[in-house]
């Protein structure tokens, strides 16, 4: 508290004017509605009548205390949806004070640590807070990944029913205090838009080491993104060390100790690694160890990247590959790819792959083609990584209409373009009642060395064009289908890897991610320029 008083050293002028205001204060608060002193009655006993009784003198004034505005919100990317402004001082880190965890929260003692250390303040664990102190709790009210941050009385307390909304809690307390020195006074109340927030990366066709991964996956984690798609298998690599089968194992790649570092790391910043294993297309790197699953059409001319479907070998090897890794990575979800299968992209699949066409008819009756035979290899791949405890992604080009099979309706539908042979505008698979992801190419797609009219995606254009709705093209579905739409992910593909290196992808990375970021959290139009984000975002990053 900021207190003044006169010093007996000062004089002349100004202990002048001190003194009448001291008089003016005690002349006005005797009553009198003029503001005239009423002359005391003269004393008894005799007193003399000049001499000013005790209860006459002024009164020593009070020292004022210090008023503060109201408060505004924390300056954060994302920022945050809802602030309650107060007045007060803020919170700052102090050498006295420390982060500390409350009874029944021992879980976030992690997130107290971590939070401690980028403060530079102690972490004291679970012991009651004091004044300057932080306090991380457990138990609140609240959607999921929600938190409320209150500042008080010279301390912060983040609560949410959930470890991963306190610890987004701290992002909004660590960001403040690098953007500003402080946290302003007053409460909190944030929460993410969609549960699914994150970055996809393709390692299979460019190596990218642990550590770069590691880096992206902390800059992922102060944007509160949460879902890290690893795209480790195509036809140019196979990328993660592999047990049942190390003859498709490609020269680089991340051993099964690096993985389990990456995903320790993943699951202390609250991300999941969600694992892609592309099948039936994409698989050229298994297929130069096993040549004899190739697809190869009727003059027999193999087709890169395809196996063959009609061969129960194939589903063998491809099926002992997922469930290997999904032991490796814990998380809910697996991506079993089913984009551009090759088969499918000829004029008469059936003519030109008369053994699928066989198949498909031996297993889904007389009416089925290639494109069933395709659907069924979708859903029976499902059902493997369903048998996992895990839910099954795949593109959306590997949903087909009007067909004998249909894809089941759990997996969930990743969007990424209208211009493959069986892609579908994105409101037929809603309307089916699917839950979509976006991964819309016309916005999210990074394309190493812009092949095939891809350019590199601005963090402008995603910031003021883009927002869930927007699947496919420029234009949004119909906003009755938000909450079909789980989330979206910014996608890495390296169709030319050397086009860039890997610290040059991180750059060219860095603007359009964090701008997903605000999206994602809160698709409503941003408050800010891009120009103010752009500049607030390299000050609090």
């Amino acid at each position: 508290m900021m207190r003044y008083s006169i010093r007996g050293s000062h004089r002349g002028p100004a202990f002048l004017a001190t003194a009448v205001t001291l008089v003016t204060v005690a002349a006005c608060s005797n009553g009198s509605p003029s503001g005239t002193p009423t002359p005391p009655s003269a004393p008894s006993g005799g007193a003399s009548a000049s001499a000013t009784p005790t209860s006459a003198r002024p009164s020593p004034t009070p020292s004022p205390t210090r008023t503060y505005p109201l408060s505004t919100a924390p300056r954060t990317v994302p920022a945050v949806r809802d602030h309650e402004a107060a007045r007060g001082p803020g919170w700052k880190p102090a050498p006295t004070g420390g982060v500390v965890v409350a009874a029944n929260s021992a879980g976030l003692a992690d997130e107290g640590r971590l939070l401690a250390g980028e403060l530079g303040i102690p972490y004291r664990g679970a012991v009651a807070a004091g004044p300057g102190d932080v306090e991380l709790a457990l138990g609140a009210q609240g959607a999921p990944e929600s938190y409320t941050l209150t500042v008080r009385d010279n301390r912060v307390r983040i609560s949410g029913p959930d470890e991963a909304g306190v610890f987004y809690g701290t992002r909004t307390l660590k960001q403040s205090v690098k953007g500003s020195g402080a946290m302003p006074e007053g409460t909190v109340t944030d929460a993410p838009a969609k549960p699914q927030r994150g970055l996809n990366l393709d390692i299979a066709r460019k190596f990218f080491t642990a550590e770069w991964i590691e880096a992206r996956l902390r800059e992922m984690a102060d944007l509160k993104l949460n879902q890290f798609g690893l795209h480790f298998s195509d036809d140019q690599g196979f990328r993660i060390a592999s047990d049942t089968h190390p003859e498709i194992v490609s020269a680089e790649h991340l051993t099964k100790a690096e993985v389990r570092r990456i995903l320790a790391l993943a699951q202390t910043l609250h991300i999941t690694v969600v694992p892609e294993i592309d099948s039936p297309g994409h698989l050229g790197a298994v297929l130069r160890a096993h040549p004899d699953l190739q697809l190869r059409n009727v003059q027999g001319t193999p087709r890169q990247g395809a196996i063959d479907i009609s061969k129960p070998a194939a589903a063998r090897l491809v099926d002992e590959l997922l469930r290997e890794y999904a032991a490796l990575f814990p998380g809910g979800w697996f991506h079993v790819g089913a984009d551009e299968y090759q088969a499918l992209t000829v004029r008469s699949p059936s003519a030109s792959y008369p053994q699928l066409a066989a198949a498909a008819r031996q297993r889904y009756g007389p009416q089925a083609g290639v494109q069933d035979l395709a659907e069924g290899w979708l859903n029976n791949r499902a059902a493997v990584v369903r048998g996992t405890g895990k839910v099954a992604k795949a593109w959306n080009d590997g949903f087909f209409r009007g067909g004998v099979v249909d894809a089941d309706r759990r997996i969930e539908v990743e969007y990424w373009t209208g211009k493959e042979i069986g892609a579908r505008p994105p409101a037929e698979y809603l309307a089916e009642g699917r839950k979509v992801v976006n991964l819309n190419d016309e916005y999210l797609y990074y394309v190493l060395g812009e092949p095939n009219q891809f350019t590199y995606p601005t963090g402008r254009r995603i910031y003021e064009q883009w927002t869930p709705l927007v699947l496919r093209g420029t234009a949004p579905v119909p906003a009755r289908y938000d909450s079909q739409i789980l989330g979206a992910r910014f996608a890495v593909w390296c169709d030319l890897s050397r086009s860039q290196t890997q610290a040059q992808v991180a750059e060219g990375i860095r603007m359009p991610l964090t701008a997903l970021a605000q999206k994602v959290w809160d698709p409503a139009k941003p408050s800010l320029t891009w120009d103010q984000f752009r500049t607030l975002a390299t000050k609090v990053r």
